[in-house]
């Protein structure tokens, strides 16, 4: 990530490069700025460097007024209209810290202080009395991004209200004083960007985002009668399904339901990060399925999937692709598709930074499947999961669930570096004094005395191979 961000300065401000130096404060064009890569095609904007690239960093004693200023006026709609959350980063390089704001390309046009910018070349343009190129910009949008379609005979009342209750109250748990807290529902929405002025068409109303989000079932099927979302259990009878969800609803309710259709079919494996269990099943399919939701092309028919089979889990979504292939997590540029929803499921906390995602998946589906995952960008979007058969130890004993259960309930009685033994070997089929020594950062000494603990403990058998002395899991029986 450093050595990226720093050969991007090298490279020098650009279409979607600016530096600010805002030592001590922001400066005052950096909202134009902003307001310019959203109209346009997104950006990076790096504070703490001088317009020639030479790095002063940021004083250490005002980022923390900074960051607050920045987010304070992101979320108020008389700086950006309509406003837009963006997070900033601290990196330092060569002892200095800069900021970093990655601003991705908006489906709606801004305003910053009531004035429309676009990005060129040579920085920020105010276009706001040109009214050719004002038209233009609001035609691309509209063009590229089907969530802002506008219907002006939508009312409130085709909305969920109790839906609209739900996500109000998800994002307040994430943020304090969010501040959807104190908004009427029509102000929340058009805080949202749910509701928005066509200043070409001369319309103003709620939009499809609107009702794809918060629609009454009903209204979606009058609006985008082919919105349609499958899910499929296909072990046994793979010709037809074992179990399916033919799930025709918001996007609020439909996440609940794929990700209830997940977990009634797929093991929840225990694994530990930072000393903390997390449920890397709900981590994984936490981002395929916002994936499946967020990021497809709702003027296309084609229905969204979720298939579970024997060998592998597949999804499929229609797509608007900006590139062709298999995506590389450690070097891609991540496009939103439906920025107004992405940017709402954020809100409420079931997605985070754009391009997290695809790195998390890589990262748990190597520990959840034994694989890596395949992304795939074409007019078809799909993520590919290669399953993989349990753990075998000796004598093609299986580790199942049921037996990693019976490690589990009694976790708490090891210590941190016996836990990490265990998660290794629920992972691995064996591991070697060498490589514990590898994995605890402990001394040979010390991995001895635990493997010794644990073999004490009936846990794990020691094993011969040669002179190699390995070590693997004991299986334990339920009660």
């Amino acid at each position: 990530m450093i050595r990226k961000i720093i050969e991007t300065i090298k490279h020098g401000e650009g279409l979607k490069i600016e530096f600010k130096e805002s030592k001590n404060r922001l400066n005052k064009d950096v909202y134009e700025t902003v307001c310019a890569f959203l109209n346009r095609s997104g950006g990076e904007l790096f504070l703490g460097v001088k317009d020639d690239g030479e790095i002063v960093g940021v004083d250490e004693g005002s980022i923390s007024q900074i960051r607050k200023d920045f987010v304070t006026s992101m979320n108020n709609g008389n700086k950006i209209s309509p406003t837009y959350y963006l997070s900033i980063e601290e990196i330092k390089i060569q002892d200095k810290t800069i900021l970093y704001i990655f601003v991705p390309e908006s489906s709606q046009v801004h305003r910053c202080n009531g004035r429309v910018f676009d990005r060129n070349d040579d920085g920020d343009l105010n276009i706001t009395d040109h009214t050719n190129q004002v038209a233009a910009l609001y035609e691309r949008k509209q063009r590229t991004y089907s969530e802002n379609r506008v219907y002006p005979y939508l009312t409130i009342n085709d909305l969920r209200k109790d839906i609209i209750a739900r996500v109000r109250k998800l994002a307040i748990n994430q943020r304090l004083n969010h501040p959807w807290e104190n908004l009427s529902d029509i102000e929340l929405l058009k805080s949202a960007g749910l509701y928005i002025k066509d200043y070409q068409k001369g319309e103003e109303g709620f939009t499809l985002a609107s009702v794809l989000l918060l629609g009454k079932d009903e209204v979606i099927q009058s609006v985008i009668p082919y919105h349609r979302t499958d899910a499929i259990l296909r072990k046994e009878n793979i010709d037809r399904y074992d179990d399916r969800e033919d799930i025709r609803t918001n996007l609020i309710e439909s996440y609940d339901r794929l990700m209830a259709f997940v977990a009634k079919h797929l093991p929840d494996k225990f694994y530990l990060e930072a000393d903390q269990r997390i449920s890397i099943r709900d981590h994984i399919f936490r981002e395929v399925v916002s994936n499946i939701l967020i990021h497809r092309d709702y003027g296309n028919p084609y229905p969204a999937k979720l298939v579970i089979g024997n060998n592998e889990i597949y999804t499929e979504n229609s797509n608007k692709p900006h590139g062709h292939g298999l995506i590389d997590p450690n070097n891609f540029s991540p496009y939103p598709k439906n920025p107004v929803i992405a940017r709402f499921f954020k809100e409420i906390g079931w997605v985070d930074e754009l391009g997290s995602g695809v790195r998390k998946i890589h990262k748990y589906s190597r520990f959840y499947f034994g694989f890596d995952a395949k992304i795939i960008e074409e007019d078809i979007f799909r993520i590919i999961l290669q399953t993989s058969t349990s753990k075998f130890g000796n004598k093609g004993e299986r580790y199942d669930e049921r037996i990693m259960s019976g490690y589990e309930r009694i976790m708490s009685d090891f210590n941190k570096n016996e836990k990490e033994i265990i998660i290794f070997l629920m992972e691995n089929d064996k591991i070697t004094n060498k490589l514990a020594v590898e994995v605890t950062k402990l001394s040979p000494s010390h991995v001895r005395r635990i493997f010794k603990s644990l073999q004490e403990k009936g846990l794990i058998v020691a094993r011969d191979r040669g002179r190699n002395r390995y070590y693997t899991l004991k299986p334990i029986e339920e009660n």
